[in-house]
């Protein structure tokens, strides 16, 4: 047995199936039995299913239920968060790989067989990413080429493998070897972060990050905060940056971020206060204005 990180993650070294799906699930029932169903349609033998449940309102375990003949359900008291739900997750897994998904998701015929055959010939890849389509079947962008602020760090984040830096969260998928070595997700990030976190840590671990063209997924997206007001989901995201900041920057660059931010901010306050009288569709630019209000404030008062 090897210890998992800081986080006290205990993980076998010895996989006992080709592959792991980790669902964390909060008050997305009908999402989650769409998802559940695209993944027992798959022509792929026996995959292991550990579905966490975030303490969710609606009638989620319920569903779950429903099931549980052939998944694994971790029921939590209380909303852990995303990071630390799928680390509960991966201490009782038991696969090669291990294949995140977002409970907002149905899955194409054929993923599961593209993503293993994909980290099969790509020995070199950490983590990857599958190709996600919007529900009308337009692309959704996954996959990013730079880490938010990077271009400030002037070459602290140089030598790294490969020229994906990150991948989308709501699919994707990492080797369990990758996983043990890098410690698993940090559990800092509550929500929003985390795949950006993960997929730098390892890359700096040596690996690379991947894409999967051929392995599609239909992505709803945010189901479980469309309860929540922009500026609480703004907020958050912006609490998840501050946190990857200070986690993978320098002093000095984390003083150029701040610097360029409130700039930025404090321009785009005064054009659209300026514009703002003359639009007549004013809730849209006074929904920008606050976000604004909100960046400029985050980062004046943070210690970053």
């Amino acid at each position: 047995m090897l210890s998992f990180g800081n986080f006290g993650i205990v993980l076998e070294t010895k996989a006992l199936c080709d592959l792991s799906i980790i669902i964390v699930n909060y008050n997305t029932a009908d999402m989650l039995v769409r998802c559940l169903h695209s993944i027992r349609s798959q022509s792929f033998n026996n995959p292991e299913v550990i579905v966490v449940d975030n303490a969710s309102q609606d009638n989620s375990l319920e569903v779950i239920k429903g099931f549980s003949a052939w998944i694994k359900v971790i029921a939590n008291k209380r909303n852990l968060g995303f990071a630390k739900a799928n680390n509960q997750a991966l201490k009782i897994s038991n696969g090669k790989y291990i294949y995140f998904l977002n409970p907002d998701t149905e899955l194409k015929e054929g993923t599961f067989n593209a993503i293993i055959e994909f980290m099969k010939s790509n020995p070199e890849v950490g983590i990857a990413g599958t190709r996600i389509v919007n529900p009308d079947g337009s692309y959704q962008p996954s996959i990013e080429r730079h880490y938010p602020g990077e271009r400030h760090s002037k070459g602290e984040l140089s030598g790294l493998k490969g020229d994906i830096a990150w991948v989308l969260g709501a699919s994707m998928i990492a080797r369990r070897i990758v996983l043990r070595d890098v410690g698993g997700f940090d559990e800092r990030f509550f929500i929003y972060g985390d795949d950006l976190d993960i997929c730098l840590s390892v890359r700096k671990a040596g690996w690379s990050i991947g894409y999967i063209p051929n392995a599609v997924v239909v992505h709803w997206g945010g189901a479980s905060e469309q309860n929540t007001l922009p500026v609480e989901l703004w907020k958050k995201k912006l609490d998840a940056e501050f946190l990857f900041y200070k986690k993978h920057y320098s002093a000095k660059t984390i003083r150029a971020i701040r610097r360029t931010n409130i700039i930025h901010a404090l321009w785009r306050i005064i054009t659209l206060n300026l514009i703002l009288p003359f639009r007549k569709k004013k809730e849209i630019h006074i929904k920008k204005l606050n976000r604004y209000r909100l960046i400029l404030a985050s980062f004046r008062k943070r210690e970053l």
